[in-house]
């Protein structure tokens, strides 16, 4: 296999653990208003996420790294394509940082309230934004033989777009009810409960409505027709999506939540290889994508990222889990005693 190839594929697979990743505290950060009703129980959903926030974001900044890095020419007319959305969610992400930690600091209940709406604000649109970005990627952007962008930001706000970024939002909340059911309990764990058994059969609309705009507005489905092998992947999201309902109805949350991660990743590696070889396909003229053989880096260059990517994720990937597995307990007021909570 050609190393732009398998950088392709590492592209992809790093934007999917990603979305698995960051997916759950983004979903976590949107239900607070509706779960969490006193100081404490708010608190208490800061803290389930509090270990695990900032190190999911690593993710992102690799994924955007390899970009930068493995296929220059994407990243440049990708960065300036979707400057708008990408600027959006950078100030997004921005904030919610900051309201982790100020709203631990501040003492007055109007401070805490006003930190609380932007804390939920910033967590709903970087899953809004992503996924309208990736549906308009998986579409085509309307870009020229120069790079440049044919249109605006409302250009990619079109149906296809739009229930891409309601998509994602749906199953983030999800993916961060389950995760919350996992990790609290008393009334706490039965509302996240409560909230995933009505979400399902949302999703669930939301994820037939996609597929089948999909095969409306998009050319994904071409490289799967081509190798019908391919077909496999779509069973990834197809089968996460009906085994969630399954466990929750079981009340085996753990393997609900990883039904969701598989949905989650699933659907992520169902439009990257629909696009392949294209990272950023043309919707004007598909000579104009930006593929891997138009915008990859060196061999040597792809070669020696290989060599460090091979030495240093593994380590990563190890620290994490260690991080997960010490953090894997149910979080109950007697956390946030800790001089460290939220």
């Amino acid at each position: 296999m050609e190393l732009g190839t398998i950088w392709f594929l590492l592209w992809g697979v790093l934007w999917a653990v990603y979305f698995v990743l960051d997916g759950f505290d983004l979903g976590v950060g949107m239900l607070a208003p509706a779960i969490a009703t006193t100081d404490n129980e708010k608190r208490i959903l800061y803290n389930s996420v509090g270990p695990f926030w900032d190190g999911n974001e690593v993710w992102l900044i690799t994924a955007g790294g390899v970009t930068f890095a493995a296929f220059p020419g994407t990243y440049a007319v990708m960065f300036s394509a979707l400057y708008t959305p990408l600027m959006l969610l950078l100030f997004a992400l921005i904030f919610r940082g900051i309201s982790f930690e100020f709203r631990a600091k501040v003492e007055s209940a109007s401070s805490k309230k006003i930190w609380d709406v932007i804390h939920a604000v910033s967590s709903f649109l970087p899953a809004l934004l992503l996924g309208v970005a990736f549906a308009n990627i998986f579409k085509g952007i309307p870009i020229d033989q120069n790079g440049i962008l044919q249109g605006n930001l409302f250009t990619l706000l079109n149906p296809y777009g739009l229930c891409g970024g309601v998509l994602f939002v749906c199953a983030f909340l999800m993916h961060g009810a389950l995760f919350l059911s996992c990790k609290t309990e008393g009334v706490l764990h039965d509302r996240a409960l409560k909230v995933a058994e009505k979400l399902w059969p949302a999703l669930l609309m939301v994820a037939v409505l996609f597929l089948v705009l999909t095969a409306l507005y998009t050319k994904l489905f071409a490289n799967y027709l081509a190798n019908p092998l391919l077909f496999a992947v779509v069973l990834l999201p197809v089968g996460g999506l009906l085994m969630q309902r399954v466990y929750i109805g079981q009340r085996r949350l753990g393997l609900a939540w990883t039904a969701s991660a598989v949905t989650i990743a699933g659907v992520a590696l169902f439009g990257v290889l629909g696009i392949f070889p294209a990272l950023l396909p043309s919707s004007l003229n598909p000579a104009w994508s930006m593929t891997i053989q138009n915008s990859s880096s060196s061999p040597l260059t792809l070669k020696i990222m290989l060599v460090v990517a091979l030495t240093f994720v593994p380590i990563v990937i190890a620290y994490q889990a260690w991080v997960y597995k010490t953090f894997s307990h149910k979080v109950t007021e007697k956390e946030l005693d800790y001089d460290e909570a939220y």
